[in-house]
């Protein structure tokens, strides 16, 4: 036990499969535990690394492994298959982990914290309420529609829509059917708007999410959703790099020397690259009236480029001020664009 320099652990629901190496990557540890037996394994080792897959359940048990005083890394699930050999079963995930841990280009995922994560699952409910909403307001157009009745798109549209219904001759069952789905729109919002009051009174109490609202473009939302899932930026080398972990910076396909770039790779975190461009569009339909070094770069190339590619840059630039306030503290100052 006490030559276990490198712990790969493949996770399961029920089961965990390890792999240990020694200080030359010899195999010294094969085993499966169940999930009562695990962590008393763990507690009986010598200090080592544990690698494990960024998955379900991965972040829970690496704080726990982190209690013992084990150094936790976590891989993302691309970086492992590539060092998955022959067949595939539990035993070879495990050791491909230990394979991928100690290569350089291999990317770890940040440990959260309890509080981070909370805040993560407070967003991605808010994100599945506005999901649902958004089908049942298609609902409505959609039924609507095989009876003749078409009504502007959007929520705020919905509000004048009871007295549309009344200045046709429409079914009554039909009548009462749209409203129980109108009924159903009201409770999802009054859900969504809950989660933005609580999400907002989390982010008071943190400093580093007040500095990201300095930033045009970035609210409460944005800014807790970039506390929530990027946490410590210092693990990036350069905002650069933060930037195309979030995809927002150009696909390369380059051979024979010629350089060629595509559109953004779309790399990473979704959710966070699909807020930040909203962010972006955000700004942009205000450019107008913005007269410092941001505004003035944003109508400059908006005079020589479309609309979406400036936004996708304008979301570059953001996410790169991002990582300077996460990393080096301060607020905005859009006289140090200039």
């Amino acid at each position: 036990m006490n030559t276990i320099t490198l712990l790969g652990i493949d996770i399961g629901k029920h089961t965990f499969h390890l792999h240990g190496q020694d200080a030359r990557g010899h195999q010294v540890l094969r085993k499966k535990l169940n999930r009562n037996q695990l962590l008393p394994f763990l507690a009986q080792i010598s200090i080592c690394k544990i690698a494990m897959e960024s998955c379900g359940g991965s972040q829970w048990l690496a704080r726990k492994i982190m209690e013992q005083g084990h150094h936790v890394q976590l891989i993302a699930p691309q970086h492992v298959k590539a060092y998955v050999t022959g067949n595939k079963n539990d035993f070879i995930d495990a050791e491909a982990i230990c394979a991928a841990a100690p290569r350089p280009r291999t990317r770890s995922v940040q440990v959260k914290t309890v509080e981070q994560q909370v805040l993560s699952t407070e967003h991605r409910l808010r994100k599945s309420l506005v999901n649902r909403r958004t089908a049942v307001i298609n609902q409505v157009h959609g039924f609507l529609l095989e009876f003749g009745v078409v009504f502007p798109v959007g929520y705020a549209a919905l509000d004048r829509l009871s007295g549309l219904m009344e200045s046709r001759e429409l079914p009554t069952r039909l009548i009462s059917a749209i409203e129980r789905m109108l009924e159903d729109i009201r409770q999802l919002t009054h859900e969504i708007k809950k989660l933005d009051v609580e999400i907002k009174q989390q982010l008071t109490q943190n400093d580093a999410g007040q500095r990201l609202q300095s930033i045009p473009g970035i609210g409460p939302l944005i800014a807790s959703a970039l506390v929530a899932d990027v946490g410590d930026a210092s693990i990036f080398k350069s905002s650069r790099d933060f930037a195309a972990s979030l995809g927002l910076v150009p696909r390369q396909y380059s051979t024979g020397g010629e350089t060629t770039l595509l559109g953004i790779s779309k790399r990473g975190d979704k959710y966070l690259r699909s807020l930040l461009m909203q962010g972006a569009h955000a700004v942009l339909c205000r450019v107008d009236k913005r007269t410092d070094a941001l505004g003035v770069w944003a109508k400059n190339l908006l005079a020589r480029k479309h609309p979406n590619k400036v936004a996708c840059a304008l979301a570059n630039k953001m996410a790169r001020i991002v990582w300077v306030l996460l990393t080096k503290g301060g607020t905005f100052n859009s006289t140090l664009l200039a």
